[in-house]
């Protein structure tokens, strides 16, 4: 029973995708919005991020819905989450302390992503709320690479 339960956490209906790429140049800085980028130990080329558990933010393509519709708000844009790489169709809930190739690089999903105070000021009254289980993940940078729209995202292992 237990392999079959490990074999199980390996399955994924399809490799994910990277829908948007978000650089933060700076606390506080406008989100700018690379088509490609390079993915250093220390994150995204530009971004503000450090060596570490926390070098690369990731947050679930299909929660933006779910975050505009607890915010009050028709839509939610990724820039306003300040996040680095929108993914979808793969769960990345079900990827902690996994390894992934994103693009050529090689990251490790470190834990969840809680937002900060700043989306009440972004998202209005309730933002932070909004926003709580659905705050995206941050990884560390095994191997350096680079990362571009619409490259895959793909399981290499899973850590116990």
């Amino acid at each position: 029973m237990v392999t079959a339960f490990a074999e199980m956490l390996k399955r994924h209906a399809a490799p994910g995708r990277v829908a948007w790429i978000g650089v933060r140049p700076g606390r506080r800085e406008e989100v700018q919005a690379p088509e490609a980028t390079g993915i250093s130990v220390g994150g995204l080329s530009g971004d503000h991020a450090k060596e570490g558990k926390r070098a690369v933010t990731l947050i679930q393509a299909e929660h933006l819905p779910v975050i505009a519709s607890l915010a009050g708000l028709e839509t939610v844009h990724p820039e306003q989450l300040r996040r680095n790489l929108l993914v979808s169709g793969i769960n990345l809930a079900a990827l902690r302390k996994a390894s992934l190739r994103v693009g050529s690089a090689v990251l490790r999903v470190t834990g969840p992503c809680p937002p900060c105070s700043r989306m009440e000021e972004v998202l209005g009254h309730g933002g932070y709320n909004a926003m709580r289980g659905h705050g995206g993940w941050y990884a560390e940078v095994l191997e350096p690479g680079r990362v571009a729209l619409g490259d895959r995202v793909t399981l290499l292992t899973v850590s116990e």
